[in-house]
């Protein structure tokens, strides 16, 4: 008996591992798709905002099926923390190139996508941001930066025409944090202020990390300006419209997307009633598909969209649609078919520029009303 088990035995052994190879002959093919965000320091709620509408549409795709090239793909969101820090943002990207994955959705600042876009430009792979709104970041020459916002160069001027002709403002301050993305806006906005026929009183720096502008708004408030700028997020934002308040200045607070939030009420309390402020995007409430969408993300996370969330969920179906017009996974042939993109998802319909910004940008603008973000206006550009 003990010579029969021991010739069954090898037998036994290669049954089994021909049914594994047999098994894994047949498995799904996983794909990784990065996410880059902040998901620690001050923007943390924005950069899992991003993360949650990419996850959003992963778990879709997957829930309906996915097959390329007759193989049925499992996506894998590969989610990365950047602190919205730019050393530590070329590290995550480098980790990702690492991953080996197949196209990369994020960062979510202009200061973290910048540098990490040389790494994927370097590995061959598609980056689309969901909010970067610099124009440096699409004018630096690589084939693979891509963005589903309009830019700082439509913004700024959008934000300074309002506050010129629907606010009536005359004179203003310009404040920045210092970063690519604040620093940019707020030269944007500058520029055409004063081709406005706006007087700029003056330009003041601080930093993403500040939490005292007590000394900037009290110079600010001797030159009492009809309006301050404030290019930032609204970590900072939020903080620097209060104190103005406290201060006492009568000028309106007024600033772009990262300051543009749902979360500026509780940041700016009683001061988020002075803010008017711009988002380089369709308005979730004037979207074809965002009734929709606001509805299912509040199902799935338990809370509402805060910011951008309705772009990263659109940039992985486009992603998904390179994918089916590529027949591969491969991120060299995804890259080759996203130039030719025409995708209508949520936020519109989405085709790009030679430099890989929108062929028709959307500005929206808002100010809040009992602390609530209410739409004023939608400017195409």
């Amino acid at each position: 008996m003990t010579y029969k088990l021991h010739k069954l035995l090898p037998v036994s052994a290669a049954v089994i591992a021909l049914a594994a190879m047999s098994g894994n002959a047949s498995a799904d093919q996983v794909v990784k798709i990065g996410h880059v965000g902040p998901l620690t320091g001050g923007s943390a709620h924005l950069g899992k905002d991003n993360e949650n509408g990419a996850r959003l549409a992963i778990e879709e795709i997957n829930a309906k099926g996915l097959t390329i090239d007759g193989q049925k793909v499992t996506l894998v969101l590969d989610a990365q923390d950047d602190a919205a820090d730019p050393r530590q943002a070329t590290q995550v990207a480098q980790k990702l190139v690492d991953d080996k994955v197949a196209a990369v959705i994020g960062h979510l600042n202009s200061g973290a996508s910048i540098p990490a876009s040389k790494i994927y430009s370097d590995a061959g792979i598609v980056q689309i941001s969901p909010s970067s709104t610099n124009p440096s970041y699409t004018q630096q020459g690589f084939k693979t930066t891509y963005r589903v916002v309009a830019t700082d160069a439509q913004q700024g001027p959008a934000l300074a025409d309002y506050a010129a002709k629907s606010l009536n403002v005359k004179t203003v301050a310009v404040v920045d944090d210092s970063t690519a993305y604040g620093q940019g806006l707020a030269n944007e906005f500058e520029k055409t202020a004063k081709s406005l026929g706006m007087k700029v009183l003056s330009h003041d720096a601080t930093n993403d990390k500040a939490v005292d502008f007590r000394a900037i708004l009290t110079k600010i408030k001797g030159e009492n300006p009809d309006a301050i700028m404030y290019g930032g997020m609204d970590a900072t934002g939020g903080p620097f419209a209060k104190q103005a308040k406290q201060l006492g200045l009568r000028a309106k607070v007024l600033s772009g997307d990262g300051v543009c939030t749902e979360s500026l009420a509780q940041l700016a309390g009683p001061a988020t009633d002075n803010i008017v402020c711009s988002q380089a995007g369709m308005a979730v409430e004037r979207m074809n598909g965002g009734a929709a969408f606001a509805a299912k993300y509040e199902k799935r996370f338990g809370h509402p969209i805060e910011f951008d969330a309705p772009f990263t969920y659109d940039a992985v179906y486009i992603i998904v649609d390179a994918m089916k017009r590529a027949n591969s996974t491969d991120h060299a042939k995804i890259l080759a078919q996203i130039p030719t993109t025409d995708y209508k998802g949520v936020i519109g319909e989405t085709s790009f520029d030679a430099k890989g910004d929108l062929k028709h940008g959307v500005i929206s603008l808002y100010n809040y009303k009992a602390g609530k973000k209410t739409l004023l206006d939608v400017v195409k550009m």
